[in-house]
This record gives structure tokens, sequence and C-alpha cells, in this order.
């Protein structure tokens, strides 16, 4: 399968086969823009927690925001029918193209609230909210989930067709059990059990690092798509250059300090100065390991990652890019 090749969710027509995961903390407006630039097939955004997202809570909102995004997907989690239902109405009168929700999520903090990646233990109840979704909208509904709680449930397969049945119109499965969190190998021929059993688009996810590993991802599993979290980290273009793109710095005079720059500049305008020097730095750091990881710029990174003043920071990316530059004799890129 190509992955450069459009396909479709329901009446929504994706540009390639390669997308971007729902991160939290990470997958935010500024990441899933830059991820959209640089060519991947679709960006999500991170977990909106349903109930709150009603009640007005600003974060949520903040979560949900589209910007300039031509295509936006909205990820809802939630352990209640009536919350579900109401957010996602919500979320769609907000401009959502595509509502997902999550069934994925291993973190205690939300399985523990009876969310996420729990309600794999209990699929007449995760079937009630995928129903108070689905009835409450008129775009398509998707589902993210793993392959079960742990080894011995695994049902990632009934609860796939459950949820085509009642009107998901795409699949994505994480190839690990929640009890496993991010530890092994990503199972991606147990997903294969989900695509033979649903007509739907299936989309694979765990593990999927380069152009190499989508493909034999996809082979494994038999999806129609791949998803990649993790390894974007640092790598907003890794999902378009999966889907064949070229990366952003080639026949370009783009480089990745530009790229920081903006990513930086976007962070802050989102969040304002206080929140945004503190969000901005697991990115930072994400950045600087792919070029300045040694001893010889050490104390240039504890500068970065510690500086409170935006104006700063953009200055020590300068000066740490020059460093790295003469180093290595050659303009940084990817």
């Amino acid at each position: 399968m190509q992955l450069d090749q459009p396909f479709s969710i329901g009446n929504v027509k994706l540009r390639n086969r390669a997308l971007l995961a729902p991160m939290s903390g990470v997958s935010d407006l500024p990441f899933r823009e830059l991820a959209w630039k640089f060519g991947a097939g679709m960006v999500v955004s991170e977990m909106v927690a349903s109930e709150a997202f009603v009640e007005g809570e600003a974060e949520m909102h903040l979560k949900a925001q589209s910007g300039n995004l031509p295509v936006h997907m909205v990820q809802l989690i939630g352990r209640e029918a009536h919350w579900m239902g109401h957010a996602a109405k919500m979320v769609e009168a907000g401009g959502a193209d595509i509502i997902d929700i999550n069934m994925g999520c291993p973190a205690r903090k939300v399985t523990t609230g009876y969310s996420g990646s729990a309600l794999m233990r209990d699929l007449d109840h995760a079937l009630k909210l995928i129903d108070a979704v689905v009835v409450n909208v008129s775009v398509p509904v998707t589902l993210k989930m793993r392959l079960g709680w742990d080894q011995g449930t695994i049902n990632a397969a009934e609860l796939a067709k459950r949820a085509e049945d009642a009107g998901v119109q795409m699949i994505t499965v994480h190839g690990r059990t929640r009890c496993q969190f991010y530890k092994g190998n990503a199972d991606w021929d147990a997903i294969r059990q989900v695509s033979e059993a649903v007509s739907v688009p299936v989309v694979v996810n765990g593990d999927i690092t380069s152009i190499d590993s989508a493909g034999r991802a996809i082979e494994a599993s038999g999806a129609d798509a791949v998803m990649v979290g993790r390894a974007s980290y640092g790598a907003p273009w890794l999902p378009g250059q999966i889907a064949g793109n070229e990366t952003p710095f080639a026949g370009t005079d783009l480089t990745l300090r530009t790229i920081i720059a903006e990513h930086y500049d976007a962070i802050c305008q989102l969040y304002g100065k206080f929140l945004g020097v503190r969000q901005a730095r697991k990115h930072l750091g994400w950045y600087l390991d792919k070029f300045a990881s040694g001893p010889e710029f050490s104390a240039l990174r504890q500068q970065i990652l510690r500086s409170e003043e935006p104006a700063d920071v953009l200055k020590l990316l300068g000066e740490i890019c020059d460093l790295a530059e003469q180093n290595a004799n050659k303009p940084i890129a990817a």
C-alpha cells in the first residue's frame, strides 16, 4: 500500500495515510500546525476531557482550537455518555470535522477515573459512550484503542466490530495492551484481527518511527494507514516524510533553527509568556537532542531550558545553532 495515497473517513477526504497521533501535552495547536505544514495526512488534537469541556474549562477549550487547520479533528475522552454526547455537539458546533473517541490512554490518572483504555474492560459501557457521540453529531466519529487491557483480555477486534456497527467510521489501534504502557514492542500482527473484523479504515499505531517501520507495520497489520506518535517528538515533519514528502530542509533555505524559532514563537503566542516558556521547554529539549546533545553544548542548553524570557531563549538558540554549525562545518538540518 502506498502511504502517499488519499483515503476517506466518512465524507472527509485525507490527503495521505500517515497521521499524527493525539498526544497529551504534545500535539497542541502549534505542533499540529507544523505537522500539517510538513505533510501529515491528518493531525489530531490532544485529548479533551468531555465534562471539563462542557463546563467551560479554559484549558480544554484551548486544546480543541482549530487554528488554521483545513481539517480539524478533536479527540474526546470521558466516562459518562451524557458528557460525551454534549461535548461532541459542542466541538462540532465549534468547527470539528471529525471527532475521535479515546479508549486507548493508559495513564493511571485516566484509567482510575474509568476513562481511556479502562473502557476496554467493559465493552457494554464503552458502547454507550460511542452511541452518545454518534447520535449527537453529523460529522464522522472515529475510535482509538489498544489491543486490550492485558494479555488475558485481547478484545480490540470485538470492540472494533461493535463500534463499526454503532456508526464509527475509522478505528485506530495501538499495538500494545494497557498494562504494557509503552514497554516492549508494538504487536502489529495482532492488529490484523481488527483489520479483518471491520470494513471501515483501520490505522496501525505504535513504534512507527520511519518509512521502513511504517511499511512493515502496514504489511503485518493489514491496516489502511499509520499513526505516528512519540517518534515525532522534535520532528513534526516525520508523518509527512513517511507519507513520501521530502524533509522540510530539502532544496530550501529552511533550517532547523528557523523551524524551532517558529514553533517557539507560536507556543508563546498561544499560551502567553508565563506558560509558553514552560510549555516550550520539552519541545526545545527534543529539538536540541537532534544536534546539540554533546558536552560542549551543556552550558547553553541549560541556559535555554531555564530562561524565562522568550527573547533570551531565541538569542541563545541562535548561539547554540552557530556552535553546532561550526562543529559540523555545515548548516543545521534534519
